[in-house]
């Protein structure tokens, strides 16, 4: 900003001294010129009355003394007319009459410096500094920090459409806007760019099987099967074959999918998240044989008690009401979420599903927290509300249908009927 005010300081200096500094010049010398024409003349006047008078002299017109005393009139008048007052009066006219236009001019400039200024410049930034920056997404729900999000990877393939990274990361991001179509589309691109690899069909078979409601059909399998084959250690492809079996209550495979992935040592998966899925599915295994698993490598919950491990779940049976059945399709998601009945109101677990399931059985646990150190199994009792949006969006909107569980203690199960339209 200071640059830019001394680079407007010496344009307007420039300026101002093209237009005054040959004013200044010609009124010096106009004034200069007129002081000598007027001292000439005055000079030429007294020479030639001082002529006649000698002439007069001569012819005896005048006597010596006339001659004398009008000849000292002549040089009294030559001084006074050579006074430099006369010549300051002469010049202050000039100045008045010549300082009109470059007044005209250094306004007009001035005006339109400051006009420029202001439209093109930092005038509004300086009458009006902002307090604070605003965060980038401050205002935006997060379906509309997803769509902005995946507008701006489409614009990165328009630009280079032979990016596979960009088409990969393009896959992703529709997943997660619930968009699978275009997520199969996208994934079906980079492999045409740079040939089918297990990473590559991990996740096309999981968008595919988030958009089947996520349920396993014999096409899904087929490409889960063609993954393995390639990489039996893929972390995507075993990532969906341990939650789809986590989902049909095979605890036993989603653990060993699971820990398939622990295995590998690979750098690129979130290790806390799985063996807390592990954790998860041991405890579950449990509950419904009352033996765990001997393999203590595999079985980091061995010494866990029944007790402790129901005391950490919550079974919520979600249903719709009869009297709003016609208003669910099955392109509908179910957002499940609970927060504690005490203190901040911060969801503890969450879980998504598809409408097109219901009535169904699900499970908040440790393994479906938001994150951060408060977890479902540090709560006592909480409230369960589950939203089943039209728009893919968590929070509820017009039309939505809602319903909630007040009061549920950890460890036990509730009922959910989704029996409100959101207004």
């Amino acid at each position: 900003m200071t640059t830019f005010w001394i680079f407007i300081a010496l344009v307007v200096l420039i300026s101002l001294a093209l237009i005054w500094i040959p004013h200044f010049r010609q009124t010096r010398m106009l004034s200069a010129e007129e002081s000598g024409v007027r001292k000439q003349t005055n000079l030429e006047l007294f020479n030639e009355r001082a002529g006649i008078l000698a002439k007069e002299l001569e012819e005896g017109l005048l006597d010596q003394v006339e001659f004398d005393a009008l000849k000292k009139e002549l040089e009294i008048g030559l001084l006074q007319d050579m006074k430099m007052a006369g010549d300051d009066s002469l010049d202050t006219k000039l100045q008045a009459k010549g300082i009109l236009w470059p007044s005209i001019m250094t306004v007009c400039i001035l005006g339109i410096s400051g006009y420029f200024y202001q439209s093109l410049g930092a005038y509004q930034e300086l009458a009006n500094p902002p307090q604070a920056a605003a965060p980038q997404h401050e205002g935006m729900s997060n379906e509309q920090i997803m769509a902005q999000r995946v507008q701006m990877m489409e614009q990165q393939v328009q630009a280079e459409p032979e990016n596979s990274q960009a088409w990969f990361s393009l896959g992703h991001a529709y997943i997660s806007a619930n968009q699978f179509d275009h997520a199969v589309a996208s994934f079906d691109k980079v492999m045409e760019l740079v040939g089918t690899a297990a990473e590559l069909i991990g996740p096309k078979a999981t968008a595919m099987y988030y958009k089947n409601g996520q349920q396993m059909n014999p096409q899904i399998q087929a490409l889960v099967d063609q993954s393995l084959a390639l990489d039996p250690s893929d972390p995507s492809t075993l990532l969906l074959v341990g939650m789809d079996a986590f989902f049909t209550a095979d605890y036993q495979e989603a653990i060993t999918a699971w820990q398939t992935i622990l295995d590998s040592e690979r750098a690129d998966v979130d290790r806390t998240a799985l063996m807390n899925a592990i954790e998860s599915a041991n405890m579950r295994l449990q509950a419904e044989t009352g033996v765990m698993p001997n393999d203590s490598a595999h079985n980091p919950m061995a010494s866990i008690t029944e007790s402790a491990i129901t005391a950490k779940t919550v079974n919520v049976e979600i249903a719709i009401s009869p009297e709003l059945a016609d208003k669910v399709s099955s392109t509908d998601m179910v957002f499940i979420f609970a927060r504690s009945t005490q203190g901040p109101k911060v969801p503890l677990a969450a879980t998504k599903i598809s409408a097109g399931s219901l009535p169904v059985t699900v499970t908040l646990d440790d393994t479906t927290s938001m994150g951060g150190d408060v977890k479902l199994s540090s709560a006592q009792n909480v409230e369960i509300i589950a939203v089943l949006s039209k728009h893919g969006s968590v929070k509820a909107q017009t039309g939505d249908l809602k319903g909630i569980v007040e009061s549920v203690a950890v460890g036990e199960a509730a009922t959910l009927v989704l029996d409100t339209i959101v207004q």
